[in-house]
Parts: structure tokens; C-alpha cells; sequence
């Protein structure tokens, strides 16, 4: 009986370590990562991180960020595309946080440099008007609880060592390579709106017009809308939901493009008003 409970008694002990251990962990991986971000650096071993210790790595980051990059004003959604999906291994997007002056206005200067693996990527973002978004099933259902839809020209970092095979954990736990992005005006939204955003083509174009991306609108998951409905259903798992007034970065339209110093980029996206939708940007 006496050997039964010391058995317990230690067990009990050695399943009270594991939390304060795992949070140790995550909070010396997220330092590491926060430090990076400041640096414009790449990230180390984390190719072996696993799903719940990427999440706690990435709350961590975004709370340790707060002071550079401001609050959180929404989310964005990554591994949106069936290639990378089937890349990584997984068949599903990640998700990571959007901080304040994260995003930037028209006509703000961006130097080349601005990310330790800057990627410049075709983006919308959708701007949630209410919470029966968190309840929509279908593209048409998630538009009707949207305040606006706005061109969105993402400036990420795929901040992990280069001699290390990104998974998705890995690049959930750098908050998906969330660091600047140019943020259009509102699109009026009119009927038909839905059915466009899939059948639309997005491209990003250099300074000479030379094409550098281009893809449907159906290149992030089936539809760009499709992206929001994920997310509510994957913050709904985590015992939270979306609010009025964020942000969601959708998704990348196709690859995503190399930053030049002094070059410029236009994002565009044809068939979906009645006239095209642009938003460009220039590298110092």
C-alpha cells in the first residue's frame, strides 16, 4: 500500500514538472524569436517543434512583439495553397496574429531589406462587421457580416534558418512570418461580389509591368472567403472567436515575389469591380 502511494505521490510530482517545463521551453524559443524579429534575423531549430508547442511559441512572440509592433487589430491566414499544403505535409492553412503597425498606409516607404527572407506576396484582407461571421458557412454567408474588403499587399518573413525544411508548425511558431503590409482603400462591394472574388485574377507586377505573380481568386482554398470561415471555425477550437472591427489577412495569391531596392510593385486584381482594383508600393 505504502509503495502504491509513493508510486502516485511521484507520479502526481513528475506530471506537475511537464507544464512549468514546457512553458520554460516555449518562452526561451519565443526570446529567441522575438530577438530575431528586432534583428531582421532567421530563426534556428525549431524544424522539429511540435503543434502545441508552436502555439504557445507564437502567443508568447506576439505578447514579447506588443511593444515594437503595437496591439493586435486581427489575424492572418497562411499555407492557404494547395501546393504548399501538399509541400509541408498538411492539409489544412495556419494562422498567425496581425499587430498594429504591422500595417502601413499607401505611399509609406519600405526599404528592400525590411525582413531577415523579405517576401512580397498578393493579399486581401477583410475587415469583420459583426460576429454572426464566427456562425457563416459559405463565402456569400461570410460577406454579409463583412464591413469591407481591402487590397492588402503583404510584406512577410520567412524568418527560419535556411539549412532547416520549414513545416507548418515551424512556421506557425513565427507567427506565420507576420511583419509589414501595405493596406489599401475599402472595394465597394456590389451584387454578384461573391461570385467574383473567386472567378477574379490577382497578379503582382513589377515597375516595367512584367508580371511576377498571378493567380484566381480561387487559389486560397477553393475561395479567398473560404480563408475566414477556417479561421472562425479553428479560433472556435481554441475557445475564441472573431470580433468586429479585425483584420483578416486572407492569403497569399499565388507565389510570392523577390523585393528590389528602388523597384516598384503593383498588386491588381481584374474581373472582380468594373474596373480593376490596384495598390502599389516602392523599395528604397
Amino acid at each position: 500500500m505504502r509503495k502504491s502511494l509513493l508510486r502516485a505521490l511521484a507520479l502526481a510530482a513528475l506530471v506537475g514538472t511537464m507544464p512549468a517545463l514546457a512553458a520554460e521551453d516555449c518562452a526561451a524559443i519565443a526570446a529567441r524569436a522575438a530577438a530575431a524579429w528586432r534583428a531582421k534575423a532567421t530563426v534556428s531549430g525549431l524544424a522539429g517543434i511540435d503543434d502545441a508547442t508552436a502555439a504557445c511559441v507564437q502567443k508568447t512572440l506576439v505578447r514579447d512583439l506588443a511593444p515594437d509592433a503595437g496591439p493586435p487589430v486581427g489575424y492572418k491566414v497562411g499555407l492557404t495553397g494547395k501546393a504548399m499544403q501538399e509541400r509541408l505535409g498538411v492539409d489544412h492553412p495556419v494562422s498567425g496574429v496581425l499587430l498594429q503597425r504591422m500595417l502601413l498606409a499607401p505611399g509609406t516607404p519600405v526599404p528592400a531589406g525590411f525582413a531577415a527572407r523579405p517576401l512580397v506576396e498578393a493579399d486581401l484582407v477583410a475587415v469583420i462587421g459583426d460576429a454572426g461571421v464566427n456562425q457563416a458557412k459559405t463565402p456569400a454567408e461570410v460577406l454579409a457580416h463583412l464591413s469591407a474588403l481591402r487590397p492588402f499587399i503583404e510584406l512577410a518573413d520567412l524568418a527560419l534558418a535556411p539549412d532547416e525544411k520549414p513545416t507548418a508548425a515551424s512556421i506557425a511558431a513565427i507567427n506565420v512570418g507576420a511583419r509589414l503590409g501595405v493596406l489599401g482603400e475599402p472595394i465597394a462591394i456590389d451584387p454578384g461580389f461573391a461570385e467574383r472574388l473567386a472567378t477574379m485574377t490577382v497578379s503582382l507586377a513589377d515597375g516595367s509591368g512584367k508580371v511576377l505573380t498571378e493567380a484566381p481568386g480561387a487559389a486560397i482554398l477553393g475561395h479567398p472567403l473560404n480563408a475566414v470561415t477556417w479561421l472562425a471555425q479553428d479560433l472556435a477550437a481554441r475557445g475564441e472567436a472573431l470580433r468586429p472591427g479585425q483584420l483578416v489577412s486572407l492569403g497569399s495569391f499565388g507565389p510570392p515575389a523577390q523585393p528590389a531596392p528602388g523597384g516598384t510593385v503593383t498588386l491588381r486584381y481584374d474581373g472582380l469591380s468594373a474596373a480593376p482594383v490596384t495598390l502599389s508600393l516602392r523599395f528604397e
